[in-house]
């Protein structure tokens, strides 16, 4: 009776975890497919002589290590300096910093907060830029762009009102920042390449975002968490509104260089999946009756268990099975066999080598994020800050 029961367990979770898998493993191989964007459309706009007047916001809380770099290489723009307004949102910096972005041809805000967050700071933001604007871009405040980046955003803005640019990294100074980096690529690959492949909307990520101006000022007062950029997509989403990945538009961005850093930001990234998990599932029976499949997909999204656990997860179960119960333990070898090949696929092939060579830093990062699920709050709004080291 107790095998019944606990093979029963195991091939229950063995289903759930399939589902993660599966997800992983279906985007991973559309990934591969040729791209068969609206091309006539890109280039139509690329003929055409409009410039877009975009407003960029550089929300910047105690983040007076990365923001002077960042502000500084952005203002390198080939694009006409008439056609855009770089705002930088200054939450708990220093005094000197504030004095020497005074000095730089910018609008500089000093709102102060109760309680700070990202979402409070664009708010603030649009409420005191007095202006005419096409389009709003969201940057984060370490965030380094090339001199081309609004010359091609702006052939975009002709034909979508939501665009998501590559965010890539720009350190890899030791084994976290690589796997931090390689995460991100297979992001870009499962969440944002392959969607927009087969017809889907892209994933937000934060940062390196650009939104119709007016679309973004309906929706941006109704974000109050600390997962902003979740809260927005699902709010576009909700509005059939496509979100298109930008591959060859590029936003350079730091990535975590120690596990501490690395837990606070999973820790946000967590707590944010569980509160939009939440915040989705009771908007399920309508979006399935309007048939609003990417808001479905959104959701679903959300429910899956991240990459991470999964390797070790499954590993670890694959390994105790073969030792107590051989018998049981093909399945879960399979499952990590097709989760590996998946990853694989994923990852930018001038990245592989490098990031497979750091897998044995996986498992204590892990451990750090098994950590974060005994502390996640799904109500709490509070704004968790990732420190930079550059």
């Amino acid at each position: 009776m107790i095998w019944h029961i606990l093979h029963t367990i195991d091939i229950t979770l063995w289903i759930i975890i399939l589902g993660s898998v599966a997800y992983v493993a279906f985007f991973a191989v559309i990934s591969l497919f040729y791209d068969k964007e609206d091309q006539i459309a890109i280039h139509a706009a690329a003929l055409s002589e409009k410039q877009t007047r975009f407003l960029v916001l550089y929300p910047a809380y105690n983040e007076d290590r990365v923001i002077v770099n960042a502000v500084e290489q952005f203002l390198y723009q080939e694009y006409p300096k008439e056609l855009y307004t770089l705002v930088v949102i200054s939450d708990h910096m220093q005094p000197k910093t504030n004095d020497y972005l005074r000095s730089l041809p910018i609008t500089l805000l000093t709102p102060t907060f109760e309680k700070s967050s990202k979402a409070k700071a664009m708010q603030y933001a649009i409420n005191n830029v007095q202006g005419e604007f096409d389009n709003v871009v969201i940057m984060d405040a370490d965030n380094v762009v090339r001199p081309e980046f609004l010359s091609q955003l702006n052939i975009l803005c002709s034909v979508y009102d939501a665009i998501q640019c590559h965010r890539c990294a720009k350190n890899a100074n030791n084994d976290v920042a690589v796997l931090d980096g390689t995460s991100e690529e297979i992001n870009n690959t499962i969440f944002r390449k392959a969607h927009n492949r087969l017809g889907l909307s892209s994933a937000l990520i934060g940062s390196g975002m650009c939104f119709d101006y007016e679309l973004f000022k309906k929706n941006v007062f109704q974000l109050s968490t600390a997962g902003e950029d979740r809260e927005m997509e699902a709010l576009l989403l909700n509005q059939e509104v496509y979100i298109k990945y930008a591959p060859d538009i590029h936003v350079f961005d730091e990535k975590v260089s120690n596990q501490d850093n690395f837990q606070r930001q999973r820790m946000r990234w967590m707590t944010a999946q569980v509160q939009s998990l939440m915040s989705n599932l009771p908007k399920i029976p309508q979006a399935i009756i309007h048939g609003k499949i990417n808001f479905i997909d959104k959701t679903i999204q959300q429910a899956l268990i991240p990459r991470s656990i999964l390797i070790v997860l499954i590993a670890g179960i694959s390994i105790m099975m073969t030792i107590l119960v051989p018998n049981w333990s093909e399945k879960w070898w399979i499952l990590l066999g097709i989760l590996a090949l998946s990853l694989y696929i994923a990852i930018p092939s001038q990245l592989r080598l490098r990031s497979f060579s750091k897998v044995f830093t996986i498992p204590s990062l892990v451990l750090r994020m098994v950590k974060n699920l005994l502390h996640i709050d799904r109500k709490s709004t509070d704004f968790i800050h990732t420190e930079h080291n550059t």
